[in-house]
């Protein structure tokens, strides 16, 4: 059966995934998963990004070991925004830093004051945010940069690395939509913006669409792994654009919620939505799969209660996630409410002392125990969602019955109900591993293996296990919403 390899790449961790499959049926096997730790260091934030291809490079060799010649193709997604500068001889200029480096802090400013923020989201569709690639070239530019200076590429994570296993320079359309620097309509770079920021306009190259077959791996990569040939495909290489891809979503409800580390809602779309109402909302519009538009807002995410693991693990109390979600599930229900998206929650450390310093600065019952902050948590995580789902319902001018869920976040099925009873509509959780499965199903497509997207939906649709979830308890929760709205301005 054919095997096709998808690297999967995210803030914490990476992981190579097998993919195979007869064109009826569909399986995942994990290859080989390793940590991708942020390290910080004298000049900033940085990612280790050497140390991930030679992981990478690990993977694809145990997968060689395992599957041999029937490896069809290799893609790559990763988390957004992030970039890597590439001189004219091919050499990476300096360690690429991290989306939370602290160098983007006073550039929104500094950005608007040569672009207003609502002109340059007319052209790009996407809001003023710390993690965007414009504030960190921004920075770069503001601080006389040699490796600016010197950039003949600007490469994204997943470019960069596509680039050191097949030795092809290409910026894919979905990771490049991230950056606050194209064009959500043409899907060409956003000149205009570009030039406001005083960025080299050599530096941005040409963009291939998700699905582009770059070429085969170099022969130092082939000597590496054991064997030669494999094409790379530039896959749907930003992660939630290859999550969406990988849920299958039915009828006119195409409302879906990538959940991880960053919960993610959005509605999958034809065209971007760049309205003031869309603007004054926050939303971003992001590129996917066959000239789709995710319409999309960020949103903390489980980062709150995996920050909340980490803190307690350093002080010596090793939880689990399933053990931390029954402490949530036995705390007292809407005792207080905070907004996870609140910038003070933004960075990493203390967790759990942010939660209850927050609850106090807003008067409300300080959390004590470690169940009632998680549920506090949790409660104020499910009822953001509310507020951006009513969003999406004004501006696309549809009531959705119906939220398509994927990703690991789904796991915690405290959470997941939670979301089906603040949204008041079921809520169908699966797949698990949807970005894995819409990288390579997006491979697949690329390879001829399925014919389109909506024939590698259905192949998921067929070979994974979903759980729906029905809502419950509605009055407590719309009373609860409304609590939430007073004391975080939603």
């Amino acid at each position: 059966m054919p095997v096709f390899l998808s690297i999967d790449l995210g803030a914490g961790s990476g992981r190579v995934i097998a993919g195979i499959s007869n064109q009826e049926s569909f399986r995942l096997e994990e290859v080989h998963r390793f940590d991708n730790p942020g390290t910080d260091l004298p000049g900033g934030s940085f990612w280790n990004i050497v140390g991930l291809y030679r992981d990478i490079i690990d993977g694809l060799r145990r997968a060689v070991e395992e599957y041999g010649k029937d490896i069809v193709a290799i893609g790559i997604d990763t988390w957004g925004c992030d970039f890597g500068l590439i001189d004219a001889h091919g050499r990476l200029l300096g360690m690429p830093h991290q989306y939370r480096d602290a160098r983007h802090e006073g550039m929104p400013a500094v950005m608007h004051q040569r672009m207003g923020e609502a002109e340059i989201y007319a052209q790009t569709g996407i809001t003023t945010n710390f993690y965007n690639s414009s504030l960190h070239l921004l920075a770069e530019e503001q601080l006389g940069s040699p490796a600016l200076a010197a950039a003949d590429k600007l490469l994204f994570i997943p470019d960069l690395l596509a680039y050191w296993l097949c030795g092809v320079q290409a910026v894919e359309r979905t990771i490049a939509s991230t950056s606050q620097l194209l064009d959500a309509a043409t899907g060409d770079w956003a000149w205009d913006v570009i030039g406001a920021l005083k960025l080299p306009d050599k530096m941005f190259g040409g963009i291939v669409a998700p699905g582009t077959v770059l070429g085969p791996i170099r022969q130092e990569v082939a000597r590496d792994i054991g064997m030669e040939g494999i094409p790379v495909v530039a896959s749907a290489s930003h992660d939630t654009a290859s999550a969406v891809a990988g849920i299958p979503m039915e009828g006119d409800d195409p409302l879906w919620l990538s959940s991880g580390t960053w919960s993610i809602m959005g509605i999958e779309t034809r065209e971007p939505i760049r309205s003031p109402e869309a603007f004054a909302a926050r939303c971003c519009n992001e590129l996917g799969v066959e000239g789709s538009v995710r319409f999309l807002k960020n949103i903390a995410g489980l980062w709150l209660i995996q920050e909340c693991k980490r803190q307690w693990s350093l002080d010596g109390d090793k939880l689990t996630f399933a053990e931390m979600a029954a402490l949530a599930e036995a705390a007292p229900s809407f005792s207080a409410f905070i907004d996870p998206d609140d910038p003070v929650f933004a960075a990493p450390g203390e967790m759990p002392a942010k939660i209850q310093e927050w609850c106090r600065k807003t008067g409300q019952d300080v959390p004590q125990d470690k169940g009632t902050i998680l549920r506090v948590a949790t409660e104020s995580l499910a009822l953001k969602y509310r507020v951006v789902f009513e969003n999406f319902c004004r501006l696309s001018g549809k009531r959705f019955t119906r939220l398509h869920a994927g990703g690991g976040g789904i796991q915690n099925e405290f959470l997941a109900q939670a979301t089906a009873d603040a949204l008041g509509i079921e809520v169908v959780a699966g797949p698990i591993e949807a970005t894995s499965c819409g990288n390579l199903i997006v491979q697949m497509i690329a390879v001829g293996h399925v014919a389109d997207l909506a024939a590698g939906r259905e192949l998921i649709r067929t070979s994974f296990e979903f759980n729906s979830y029905q809502p419950r308890n509605h009055e407590s929760w719309a009373g609860a919403f409304e609590r939430f709205q007073s004391v975080t301005g939603s």
